[in-house]
C-alpha cells in the first residue's frame, strides 16, 4: 500500500468488466502535480449464482420480469458497496477521507448501433452510497450515447492523461473480457475502440472444458495448436472490418458465436483454446497496424497481462514494437480500469468532461455520470 498524502483527496473506483470475474476496487489519489497515486486495491468475488446470471444477461439473455430487473440491480449495488467497504477496511483508511466513489456497474446490454442506441449498466448507486456513506458517481456511459457516441471505450481519456507522450506513437491495450485500444499518436487526436474478444471467450471455453474460470498462465492454450482454418473463419466476421468508433461485448462474441464457425467437425479442446488466443492477438495487431502503423510501444493492462503466451503472440505479430505491462510506467495493470473510474468521478464532481469525442464519436465533450450524494 502507498502512503496516503494527507493533502490530496482520496477517490475510490469500482469496476466489473465483461468477464464478470470479480469487482475490482481501487483507492487512489490525484496529486496536484498530475498523475495517479495508487493507494490500495482489492478484488471482491461475485456470488457464483449472481455471476452466472450476469454472464447470461451479457450474452443476450432476457430478464424474466421488472421485479427480476429490480432485484438484480439492487443485488449488484449491494455487492459493489461491499467491495468498497472491504477495500477501505483492508487499507485502514477512514471513509471520511474519500471524496467520492466512481462506479462503473455491470454492463448487461450494449447496443450502440441501430435506430435507438443504448447501453445498460446495472448496480444501484443509491445502494452504494447508502452502504458506504460516500458520495457515489455512476452511470457514466449513457450520456455519451445520448450525445451520439458509442459510450465506450471510456478509458482513453484517462490513458491520455496518465500515459500520453509526444515522444512516440503509443497504444494502451486493455485485455479484459473484450480487448480495446487507446491510440496516442505523436501528432493528431487520440482514438480508441474495441478490437474484439479477449478473455471472455477464452475463459468460457476453459470453464467448459477444464472446469476452471480462466486459463492460468495460458497453459491450456499453450498445450494446443492453432487451427488456421478456424481462425480464418472467425476473423472473417464482418464486425472486425467495421471502422472505428466501435464497441462490442458478450452479446456479439460468445461461445455460440465461436461454435457456429466450428460446425459439426471435431476440434481438440486445447486447439480451440490456442486458436481463441491467436484470434485475440491477430485482431489486436490488425487494428494497431491499420490505425497506428507507426506504433512503437504497447502498454498492456487487464487480466490478459498475466497470459504470457498471449503477450508473446501479440509481440510476434508486431515486430519492432515494445509490448510491456502498464506497471513499467507506474500504473497497476490489474486495477487500471477501476482507477480510471475513480478519475472519472473526480472529473464529474469538478464539472469537467470525461469522454473523448474522437474516440466515442459523440457530438462533443460531455460531463458524464449521475451524482448520488452521501
Amino acid at each position: 500500500m502507498t502512503v496516503v498524502d494527507p493533502h490530496a483527496s482520496l477517490f475510490l473506483g469500482l469496476m466489473s468488466g465483461t468477464s464478470a470475474d470479480g469487482i475490482d476496487a481501487a483507492l487512489v489519489q490525484f496529486p496536484a502535480e498530475g498523475g495517479c497515486r495508487f493507494v490500495h486495491g482489492y478484488t471482491h468475488a461475485w456470488d457464483p449464482a449472481l455471476r452466472a446470471a450476469l454472464i447470461a444477461l451479457g450474452e443476450g439473455g432476457e430478464i424474466a420480469s421488472l421485479d427480476a430487473l429490480g432485484r438484480i440491480d439492487a443485488q449488484i449495488g449491494i455487492c459493489f458497496g461491499e467491495a468498497a467497504n472491504a477495500l477501505l477496511a483492508r487499507a485502514g483508511v477512514d471513509r471520511a477521507r474519500v471524496r467520492a466513489i466512481g462506479s462503473h456497474g455491470q454492463t448487461v446490454r450494449h447496443r450502440p448501433l441501430g435506430e435507438l442506441p443504448f447501453t445498460l449498466q446495472l448496480g444501484d448507486a443509491n445502494r452504494i452510497a447508502e452502504a458506504t456513506g460516500i458520495t457515489t458517481v455512476a452511470d457514466f456511459r449513457r450520456r455519451d450515447v445520448a450525445a451520439g457516441g458509442q459510450g465506450a471505450p471510456l478509458m482513453p481519456a484517462f490513458h491520455l492523461a496518465m500515459l500520453g507522450t509526444a515522444a512516440e506513437d503509443r497504444a494502451i491495450l486493455n485485455l479484459g473480457g473484450i480487448a480495446n485500444l487507446t491510440l496516442i499518436p505523436r501528432e493528431g487526436v487520440p482514438r480508441g475502440f474495441d478490437t474484439g474478444p479477449a478473455n471472455a471467450l477464452m475463459d468460457a471455453w476453459c470453464q467448459r472444458h477444464r472446469g476452471t474460470p480462466f486459463d492460468a498462465d495460458g497453459a491450456f492454450a499453450a498445450s494446443g495448436q492453432v487451427d488456421e482454418a478456424l481462425l480464418a473463419q472467425w476473423r472473417a466476421d464482418p464486425w472486425f472490418a467495421l471502422p472505428p468508433p466501435k464497441s462490442t461485448g458478450r452479446e456479439q462474441f460468445h461461445l455460440d458465436w465461436a461454435q457456429a464457425a466450428m460446425g459439426e467437425g471435431q476440434h481438440a479442446a486445447a486447439d480451440v483454446q490456442a486458436t481463441l488466443l491467436e484470434l485475440t492477438a491477430a485482431t489486436v495487431a490488425d487494428a494497431l497496424l491499420a490505425h497506428l502503423p507507426g506504433v512503437r510501444r504497447v502498454l498492456v493492462c487487464g487480466g490478459g497481462v498475466r497470459n504470457p503466451p498471449l503477450l508473446r503472440r501479440l509481440a510476434a505479430r508486431l515486430p519492432g514494437v515494445v509490448v510491456e505491462s502498464s506497471a513499467v510506467h507506474g500504473l497497476d495493470p490489474d486495477y487500471l480500469e477501476a482507477m480510471g473510474f475513480a478519475w472519472l468521478a473526480q472529473r464529474t464532481l469538478d464539472g469537467l468532461p470525461g469522454n473523448l469525442p474522437s474516440v466515442s464519436g459523440a457530438r462533443g465533450p460531455r460531463i458524464l455520470g449521475a451524482i448520488h450524494l452521501a
